[in-house]
């Protein structure tokens, strides 16, 4: 279930592709073949009876396996505070506006089918409910308020330019005073689910479908947590600096 490397074979089970690599269930889903109790079919007959392309859902299948991992030799602090905004925001930022709506709508799916067994699940989808709430205002304030001004202050910085410090005393410190408590409001949700979730561990004996829902959630979790690593152990803390910096020139 958790990225697996394995051959997508045209003759193998839908659900047995899926159980293999969560991440093929969105294709799938994408074209309407079931992939939980309606998966025991071949890939290539599933194709057959939607009327897919299996040329091309085997193309799609590839390309979402395909392992993109950003190296642990590199050390963020070595960037420049540009290159980490618009990492954050093309990667990241970009992660949630893509994803968190098809999360979301298999996560209602599921529950709706589920609930009765799983009592518990109810309860992540409140959770998850909080954070999507949290998250966008979140991410729009970031973009809006918080990026621009901290690239204002990095540029002055490097330059040494008298108005920064009207314009940090103007802005009253967004970064320290907003961004930290917002981030940490949204941690705490998430380690809600983790623990309603038994950090994203699938009971015994549950199907497939069970397993992709806590896996995309796992997903998100270890997206955000690289997001908030970037915003609150690197980011935040230089501007800060930066703020103390030239308030002194």
């Amino acid at each position: 279930m958790f990225l697996k490397p394995f051959e997508i074979n045209r003759k193998s089970l839908v659900a047995d592709i899926v159980a293999n690599d969560y991440r093929t269930a969105d294709v799938f889903r994408k074209h309407g073949i079931g992939y939980c109790c309606g998966g025991k079919w071949p890939m290539d007959m599933a194709c057959e009876m939607n009327g897919v392309d299996i040329d091309a859902l085997h193309s799609e299948l590839e390309s979402v396996v395909r392992l993109k991992t950003v190296s642990n030799q590199l050390d963020f602090n070595d960037f420049e505070t540009n290159f980490i905004i618009n990492y954050i925001i093309n990667v990241h930022h970009q992660y949630i506006k893509k994803t968190l709506g098809g999360t979301k709508q298999l996560l209602s799916e599921f529950v709706n089918e589920h609930i009765e067994k799983f009592p518990y699940l109810s309860e992540v989808q409140e959770q998850f409910e909080n954070f999507e709430k949290k998250i966008f205002p979140s991410m729009k304030q970031e973009e809006e308020v918080v990026f621009p001004y901290i690239r204002h202050i990095d540029h002055a910085y490097k330059h040494k330019e008298q108005y920064a410090a009207l314009l940090i005393r103007t802005m009253k410190k967004p970064v320290e005073d907003s961004l930290y408590k917002g981030n940490d409001a949204i941690t705490t949700i998430i380690l809600k689910i983790r623990k309603l979730t038994n950090s994203y561990t699938p009971p015994e004996k549950v199907c497939v479908s069970h397993k992709v829902v806590l896996a995309k959630l796992k997903e998100l979790d270890n997206d955000l947590m690289h997001h908030f690593y970037l915003e609150q152990s690197i980011l935040y803390p230089r501007a800060i600096a930066i703020e103390k910096e030239v308030l002194s020139f």
